[in-house]
């Protein structure tokens, strides 16, 4: 696991005061001085024109117009030491100020820490026909250098980045209703891209020449949005203290915390609400960044269910010394680079608020948001 988010002065102090009682002008001009970025991304920020029509129409098909979510900062976050303003696309009143007010707590116990696994991705192709998916295995194995140089031979940019195709897996699934099959996985290094398109790019490259190792006929090729090797962990420790509140101790507010997580953890009834509490912070952020937020759902439920049952993706503890400390685990494919982060001028300048300098990075600070978001849901 590493580290990504380092100590870093250019933002001060992500602790501001007031923020509720101004007006948006001024939250933005506040927010700007904070973290320094220029005129064109604070004004990028305020929505008035923040993507035009001719861009939009370069997104996607048929367009006919933008759509606007309010975009908001989340305020008082502190992650491996460094203070961070997080831009949040949400249309759900409190969400902001929840999260905000959890980081504030944090802060206490020295905010939120994380770390993440290498920006792995997996390209699944998937082999039919072979009569012996096993041997189909096998034979996909003995080839594995090859279909690995193959894969990096037209991407040197990313390889010359430290990235690029490292390893394949074979899957053998035997008991399918169209019969046996194989599924090769590539497995991608894509640095701080969210790496959709280069994994696609590779499966497809290779079909032919699956199919001519193992005698089967190639149907998908295609990235999985399960990104189990893409894994962002967060933790926070809060002080007894920190928890009190004006009818409840500290200690009375962790237990009650620990005791909403448990059934979210033996009941999929409650760990589907549960779970949603935690993306009410991540999918902001993800939004208002420019990435892929239907990605980012379907691969945390798919960790949450990865048991063989659905269940919570957090857990919350109490220490020996009484503190509260939590843990949030999921997968995070996002990236920095390539598709809407590119071409949208609000997300550009949400990045640049943010301070991120690459997508694990970005990746930690999101999911301590998610975890902030879910103190205080249980709170």
């Amino acid at each position: 696991m590493t580290t990504s988010a380092k100590p870093n002065p250019s933002v001060v102090n992500s602790r501001i005061e007031g923020m509720r009682d101004m007006d948006p002008a001024e939250r933005r001009d506040v927010i700007a001085a904070a973290s320094g970025i220029d005129a064109t991304s604070a004004a990028a920020l305020s929505g008035d024109s923040s993507l035009p029509l001719s861009v939009a129409n370069g997104m996607i098909e048929n367009v006919i117009g933008t759509f606007e979510l309010p975009l908001g900062v989340a305020t008082n976050f502190v992650v491996n030491g460094k203070d961070y303003l997080v831009p949040m696309a949400v249309e759900e009143p409190s969400v902001v100020a929840a999260a905000s007010y959890m980081a504030k707590i944090a802060r206490a116990g020295g905010g939120f820490h994380t770390s993440s696994t290498a920006p792995i991705m997996r390209a699944q192709v998937q082999v039919i026909g072979t009569g012996d998916p096993f041997g189909a295995r096998a034979a996909l194995l003995a080839h594995r250098e090859e279909l690995i140089e193959m894969a990096n031979s037209k991407d040197t940019v990313l390889t010359g980045l430290g990235g690029g195709c490292k390893d394949i897996e074979v899957h053998v699934f035997s008991d399918s209703a169209i019969g046996p099959m194989a599924v090769m996985h590539l497995l991608v290094d894509v640095r701080d891209a969210m790496g959709a398109n280069t994994v696609n790019t590779m499966a497809e490259m290779l079909a032919p020449r699956v199919e001519e190792i193992t005698g089967g006929t190639v149907r998908l090729r295609i990235l999985s949005n399960l990104a189990d090797k893409r894994v962002v962990t967060a933790s926070v420790r809060v002080p007894t203290d920190a928890l009190t509140t004006k009818t409840l101790t500290g200690a009375d507010v962790a237990r009650g915390i620990v005791e909403a997580c448990e059934l979210a953890i033996i009941d999929p009834y409650r760990a589907a609400t549960h779970n949603k509490g935690i993306m009410n912070g991540i999918d902001p952020v993800v939004v208002a960044t420019g990435n892929d937020w239907r990605a980012i759902e379907a691969g945390a439920h798919a960790y949450a269910a990865q048991s063989g049952r659905y269940t919570s993706l957090s857990r919350w503890e109490i220490a020996k010394d009484g503190a509260l400390v939590g843990t949030l685990e999921l997968p995070m494919a996002m990236g920095i680079v390539g598709g809407a982060t590119r071409t949208h001028p609000a997300a550009q300048a949400a990045l640049k608020l943010m301070g991120v300098t690459g997508a694990q990075e970005l990746a930690e600070v999101t999911v301590a948001v998610g975890l902030a978001q879910n103190m205080a849901a249980l709170r």
